[in-house]
C-alpha cells in the first residue's frame, strides 16, 4: 500500500492540507469531497488508484486540516474554492488531470471544467450532483451544517456519523472508525464535536434557492462520467438523464443500496472508476 504525503500549501493566503499520493506518477487525478467532509473520505479508493495515478486530496477551506477562513461570506464560497484548486494546481505544476468531485467537490469540477481548467481536464467524475438543486435543499443543507451537535465520548459521536451517514451506502466496521475519527475535534470543554468550522454555512443563508448551473455544464468539453446514488434526493433522476443528452452528455451510471453521496469505496464502484480512468488517460495520450 502506498503511503500519502501530507503537504501544507499557500493558495490564496491561506493553509490547505493536501494529501499527495504516488508523487512520481506520470497522470495526475484531483479528489475533492463534498461540503462538511474531508480528503480522508477517499482512503478507500486511493489505495485502488493510486498504483497508476499522482493523487492530489485536499481538504478544502475550514474542513480538516486546512485552514480556517477569516472571512467567511468570502472565502467559504465555491468560487474561492476553485481560485484555491487552481493556485494548488499550479503549485504541483499540473499540466493536464482527471477530477472526482462528491457533491460539492462535482460542483466544482462542473464550473472549473467549463472555464480555467477547461483546457486541463481529461474527464471528470460527477459524483451525484447535477447543474440544478431541489427546491430546498441549500436551505435543508444550511440547517443541519449550522448546528452541529456535540458529544460526550468517541462511541456517541461514531453512533450519530452511522445514522447521519447512512445514505453513503456499505462501508466497513474500520470505515466507519475512519470516517469518525477524521470527522470529529475536541471542543474547549473536551467533548467532541464535527470537524469543520461551522460558519461555513453563513454563505448559504444568503444563497439563493434552486440554482441553475446548465449553461456552465453545457460548456464542458472533456468526457464526463455521472454517478447517482439510487435513493438521492439531491441528484434526480430527471436532472440526471438531461445530464446525459446535454453538453458533453455525461455517461450516466446509478449506483444501487445508496443516496446522497456514493462513497466511492465498494468493488463495483471502484471498479467503474477505474475504467473510465483509462479510457479517459488512453483517449488524452
Amino acid at each position: 500500500m502506498t503511503t500519502p504525503q501530507s503537504h501544507y500549501v499557500l493558495c490564496c493566503e491561506r493553509e490547505l492540507h493536501v494529501e499527495v499520493w504516488n508523487p512520481a506518477a506520470s497522470e495526475t487525478l484531483v479528489l475533492w469531497h463534498g461540503l462538511t467532509r474531508t480528503g480522508r473520505d477517499f482512503r478507500t479508493l486511493a489505495t485502488h488508484l493510486s498504483p497508476h495515478y499522482r493523487l492530489l486530496i485536499p481538504d478544502t477551506l475550514g474542513r480538516g486540516h486546512s485552514q480556517w477562513a477569516q472571512d467567511p461570506m468570502a472565502e467559504y464560497t465555491v468560487p474561492f474554492y476553485m481560485k484555491q484548486a487552481v493556485a494548488l494546481l499550479d503549485h504541483f505544476q499540473v499540466e493536464r488531470c482527471g477530477w472526482i468531485g462528491t457533491s460539492m467537490g462535482g460542483i466544482m469540477g462542473m464550473l472549473l471544467g467549463a472555464t480555467s481548467l477547461q483546457k486541463h481536464l481529461v474527464g471528470l467524475v460527477i459524483n451525484d450532483i447535477g447543474p440544478e438543486l431541489p427546491t430546498g435543499a441549500i436551505q435543508r443543507i444550511a440547517s443541519y451544517v449550522s448546528r452541529p451537535p456535540t458529544f460526550n465520548n468517541f462511541q456517541e459521536l461514531k453512533q450519530y456519523f452511522q445514522q447521519v451517514y447512512q445514505p453513503f451506502g456499505w462501508l466497513s466496521d474500520q470505515e466507519w472508525q475512519e470516517l469518525a475519527i477524521s470527522s470529529a475535534r475536541r471542543k474547549d470543554d473536551g467533548r467532541w464535536t464535527v470537524h469543520y468550522d461551522v460558519r461555513l454555512s453563513e454563505p448559504f443563508a444568503q444563497a439563493p434557492q434552486g440554482g441553475d448551473l446548465w449553461e456552465i455544464y453545457e460548456q464542458i468539453c472533456c468526457p464526463v462520467m455521472i454517478l447517482r446514488g439510487e435513493f438521492s434526493d439531491i441528484l434526480t433522476p430527471s436532472v440526471a438523464e438531461q445530464m446525459t443528452t446535454r453538453g458533453p452528455m455525461g455517461k450516466l451510471f446509478t449506483l444501487p443500496n445508496c443516496g446522497h453521496a456514493p462513497y466511492l469505496n465498494t468493488p463495483e464502484q471502484i471498479g467503474l472508476l477505474k475504467k473510465f480512468l483509462q479510457e479517459i488517460f488512453h483517449q488524452a495520450s
